[in-house]
């Protein structure tokens, strides 16, 4: 039969079909040689289930389109096209091959074209199907292939079990399949590195698109536009735009190298399907296709690879936040325990009234033993549900009370032989540890997806639920509101609430089934196990400690910052000739710049002078005025951030400060600290450093900080392999001194206090990749000078510039660097030009050793608990490479020995470093005299 009118084509997105394949299915690999199988186990499967699915159906002709290589003339046009992708799985690599020969071995067309996407080959013969009068399917949910939609062409996403029509294409994009390409071009796309118009999302885009008809009528009129955002986005960008919009548009004249007779529907001969399936030893299915052809099924050995075989991909259903339960009394809530157990694991969320733990107060819980079947369980719900604040404390109908359903949750929850699943599980141990409930053990879906994916995206839900499950959740937004007029959870609906909060727990359990596999495939289950789950129960309870801060010594500091601040105004008044407001960089700019003639002043778009503090510090070099000001400024900050707000986060019923850290927070593996920021107190100056006298121990006890003296130049002399540095670690030396005399030439008995200071900026600066124009800014030095410190640092420990070398070629051939204990961070901008390239390569050269020093840490706090469980001892904080305790008075010493013992031995066994690692210990009544 030809490819005339009244046909019907199916063109199957090979891609799709191999990606939801291989992460659906834990590795497998074939018995007789190891071979990895997985993704071609299910890949058949999802072929035969299309085959069985549409025997006796309207399909004349069909075709699998694969991508051929990852280079396309889009790479020619733009070569950061597809640039931040990650790179193939290694274990994927050899399955692609394979695949081909499955679908040959199906009796199904299969094409592929070099320089041209699987889209362009599907958009060319989906204009020929509409232009011979038939019909067209594309079996795939790729938004980018939405513009082909309309006119006899339709597409069908086989994961969701929907067809998407014109109506379908209106709702995602916001506009018709014809316009589809102009909101794309506007909005761009972060997975395939599609710049767009900085700012535009798609809905902004659609706005535009629909108000001005096309996308080039509206670049032609953008001064019309009244947002000045908007307007300046599209004028200053408008090549970048157009750029995008030859990028997103499918080319629908891609030369074939096949005809279309040769995609007509034939079926499989049976000699050669067995024959592959066989060879792949897929025992099942080879049996199940045996008695579905009525032929004789190959001798196949019983191994595990080919039992593999038979395991169907996942057919999720589709996202129904109406299919959810609400739980309103004891019988239903035991039917979901009773799941639970028979699951042997649960995904669980709560709501709350806060995103503040310390603060919250519990309003539901929700659970998902399987995806599609969840419930939410409210529990104190107010009456009057999305009314204001001020609305009524009664209690909504249909809800439990919240001591029935923690006594009945309770020994789940507690049960070691149940495991609980959150998304970022630190938030919800908390809820449940303020309600007298320990949950263990527990998976958690973010540090899965940070473990994997650090520097890649962000590791919230929506976030990963967006990329890896292709759905967006309800927001929360449109459950509370925003601004003044916004509710908290236990006004809304109940109704509603179900199914927000049950979608939430379907979608924690649908990440971890796609998540969890990908951490043996990635090889990071060692960095999940041992550096990010033992963590949360940790960090758990060092936020529920918390620190005491004593509100007066805030106030007084308080009013001191603000005299001296008076007295450096004064002296900026005097500098200047004139008053004027400091606070003001517009005012601050025309004093330098305009009144006292100084050189170097750039305006901005506002017609401002720069006068930030990268523009200060180097005028400080040669002008008094700018560096009076950065003083004035340090002060500033340290007041409105510190000692005025710390006063606002001291816990009314614990009179303690409570910190909340995030474990995926940095790249690298640093701890981040919120509500408030405990990392970033200055220390370097003398009034950073008396902040910390606020933080004081309780009566009758003692604060202990125990910090890791040098660890990055430990690690940098370990990883770049220098005698030099690596031999005066170990003899207990100076090492600023020591890298002062190397440099300098200036024997240890004659070092003054300023070379010191000298080699110290340097020894830091260069773990950093500072420049010599960074180290002027920062020794207040010409930049000649500083770069002259810098080359002869490197004349004097050749190792560290191969070790750099070496790192970022590492980054630029496998798109991540690694800690030394495995940790992956990833690089995605690592190939950028221009000024972005300094900095990626700066970033990649830093990360292993910043990285490797934040794993050292965290294994020390892993294991510090049950090291002081015996002591009367807590740890409270953790800042850069600093640990603080509070220990009853007269136990510090005890306490030192363990914490020391700990932290100096917390990289063994795993690595060996070649340098020893030194806690020096402190303690006071106050963390300044502590540390």
């Amino acid at each position: 039969m030809g490819f005339g009118k009244g046909h019907h084509l199916h063109l199957i997105d090979g891609s799709a079909f191999i990606f939801r394949a291989y992460h659906a299915l834990p590795p497998l690999t074939r018995k007789s040689d190891g071979l990895p199988i997985g993704a071609v186990s299910g890949f058949c499967n999802m072929l035969q289930r299309y085959v069985e699915g549409n025997a006796g159906s309207d399909v004349t002709h069909v075709a699998v389109i694969f991508d051929k290589g990852s280079h396309t003339f889009r790479n020619d046009m733009y070569d950061q096209y597809k640039a931040n992708r990650d790179a193939m799985p290694e274990d994927l690599r050899p399955q692609m091959p394979l695949t081909r020969r499955a679908t040959e071995a199906f009796n199904i067309a299969c094409h592929e074209i070099a320089g041209y996407e699987a889209d362009d080959i599907i958009a060319t013969l989906a204009r020929q199907s509409r232009e011979a009068g038939g019909r067209c399917t594309i079996i795939s949910s790729d938004k980018d292939l939405m513009q082909l939609v309309g006119g006899g062409v339709e597409m069908f996403d086989a994961m969701k079990n929907r067809t998407i029509g014109v109506e379908g294409v209106e709702e995602k994009f916001g506009v018709g399949p014809d316009r589809v390409v102009d909101v794309q071009a506007l909005a761009g796309d972060s997975v395939d590195n599609v710049p767009g118009a900085p700012g535009i999302g798609i809905k902004t885009a659609a706005l535009l698109i629909n108000e001005f008809g096309d996308l080039e009528t509206l670049l032609d009129r953008a001064e019309e536009i009244k947002q000045p955002k908007r307007r300046q986005s599209l004028t200053d960008n408008r090549a970048q735009i157009e750029l995008s919009k030859r990028l997103v548009q499918l080319d629908l004249n891609t030369p074939l190298e096949f005809t279309l007779d040769d995609l007509e529907v034939r079926d499989p001969v049976p000699e050669d399907l067995l024959a592959f399936l066989a060879e792949m030893e897929f025992r099942t299915l080879t049996t199940r296709i045996a008695n579905t052809l009525g032929a004789e099924a190959p001798d196949i050995n019983d191994t595990p690879a080919a039992v593999a075989g038979a395991v169907d991909v996942p057919e999720a259903p589709e996202i129904d936040a109406d299919q959810y339960e609400w739980v309103q009394d004891t019988d239903a809530l035991q039917v979901w325990i009773d799941r639970i157990y028979e699951r042997g694991y649960v995904a669980v969320d709560t709501e709350t009234t806060s995103l503040n733990e310390m603060r919250a107060e519990l309003v539901g819980i929700s659970l998902c033993v399987k995806a599609g079947q969840a419930c939410y369980i409210p529990i104190n719900h107010k009456e009057g549900a999305n009314d204001d604040l001020f609305g009524s404390d009664k209690l909504a109908e249909g809800q439990m009370a919240e001591a029935v359903v923690l006594s009945m949750l309770k020994p789940m929850l507690q049960d070691d032989s149940i495991l609980k699943i959150g998304q970022n599980m630190k938030y919800d141990a908390k809820i449940f540890a303020r309600c007298g409930v320990d949950v263990a053990p527990i998976d958690d879906t973010m540090l899965m997806s940070y473990a994997q994916n650090a520097g890649l995206h962000n590791h919230g839900m929506d976030t990963l639920s967006d990329r890896l499950l292709g759905h967006t959740p309800i927001p929360i937004k449109s459950l509370l509101g925003t601004g003044k007029s916004a509710i908290t959870f236990d006004r809304v609906d109940v109704a509603e609430a179900v199914k927000y909060a049950a979608e939430d727990a379907d979608i924690t359990l649908r990440l971890w089934q796609h998540l969890k596999p990908q951490l043996h495939v990635k090889g990071v289950t060692t960095v999940y196990e041992t550096l990010e789950r033992p963590l949360v129960p940790v960090l758990a309870e060092m936020e529920m400690t918390g620190i005491k801060v004593d509100r007066d010594t805030l106030s007084r500091m308080s009013n001191a910052f603000a005299q001296k601040m008076a007295g450096l105004e004064a002296e900026i008044h005097e500098l200047a000739g004139r008053s004027f407001n400091v606070g003001s960089p517009k005012q601050l700019g025309e004093i330098l710049f305009d009144e006292m003639g100084i050189e170097g002043g750039k305006k901005g778009k506002t017609g401002a002078y720069a006068t930030g503090a990268d523009v200060l510090e180097d005028l400080a070099i040669e002008h008094e005025l700018p560096g009076r000001v950065l003083d004035w400024r340090q002060l500033s900050k340290l007041k409105s951030t510190y000692t005025d707000a710390l006063q606002n986060h001291i816990n009314a019923e614990t009179g303690r400060v409570h910190t909340s850290y995030s474990i995926a927070g940095a790249n690298t593996g640093r701890l981040a600290s919120t509500d408030p920021n405990l990392q970033n107190i200055p220390i370097r100056s003398e009034e950073g450093r008396r902040i910390r006298e606020a933080f004081i121990a309780e009566e009758g006890k003692v604060l202990v900080a125990l910090d890791y003296s040098q660890i990055e130049l430990r690690i940098l002399a370990h990883v770049a392999d220098i005698p030099s540095l690596k031999q005066a670690f170990a003899d207990g030396m100076d090492i600023h001194a020591m890298t002062a005399s190397e440099m300098f030439d200036v024997p240890l008995d004659q070092m003054t206090s300023d070379i010191r200071r000298q080699a110290k900026a340097i020894n830091f600066g260069v773990i950093y990749g500072i420049s010599g124009f960074g180290l002027a800014r920062n020794l207040r030095i010409p930049r000649f000078e500083a770069q002259g410190f810098i080359d002869r640092y490197f004349e004097r420990f050749p190792g560290i510039r191969t070790y750099m070398d070496d790192t970022v070629a590492f980054a630029k051939e496998h798109g991540y660097v690694q800690t030394l204990f495995g940790r992956k961070i990833n690089t995605p901008e690592i190939g950028a030009k221009g000024p972005q390239a300094g900095f990626a390569k700066r970033a990649a050269i830093n990360a292993p050793i910043q990285g490797t020093a934040a794993d050292v840490i965290r294994r020390a706090m892993v294991r510090m608990p049950d090291a002081i469980a015996d002591q009367p001892a807590k740890m409270l904080l953790q800042v850069h490479d600093e640990l603080l305790f509070e220990v009853e008075n007269g136990a510090q010493e005890k306490l030192i020995e363990t914490a020391r013992d700990v932290m100096e031995n917390a990289a063994m066994p795993a690595v060996k470093l070649d340098v020893t690692l030194t806690a020096d210990a402190g303690e006071g009544q106050n963390w300044a005299e502590a540390h």
